[in-house]
């Protein structure tokens, strides 16, 4: 599932970063990598504020479609 659908305070893991090159590699180098643990913290006006590698990271909702996430680790 998108990481838009989840709910605040759920650890999930990242099972796929989707994008063109350029938007993958710009996750990827904020830490957004398959197996990571992610949580969502906060939503603000459709955005999400996450945990991810102990980082707190604002993302805009178009980004957080791109990342498929589930309850089990890889």
């Amino acid at each position: 599932m998108s990481l838009m659908f989840t709910k605040p305070g759920e650890v999930n893991h990242i099972k796929r970063v989707m994008g063109d090159d350029r938007t993958r590699k710009y996750l990827m180098d904020m830490g957004f990598v398959e197996g990571a643990p992610i949580t969502v913290l906060s939503r603000v006006s459709g955005n999400l504020i996450v945990e991810i590698m102990g980082t707190r990271v604002a993302i805009d909702r178009s980004m957080a479609n791109r990342i498929i996430v589930g309850r089990g680790s890889l």
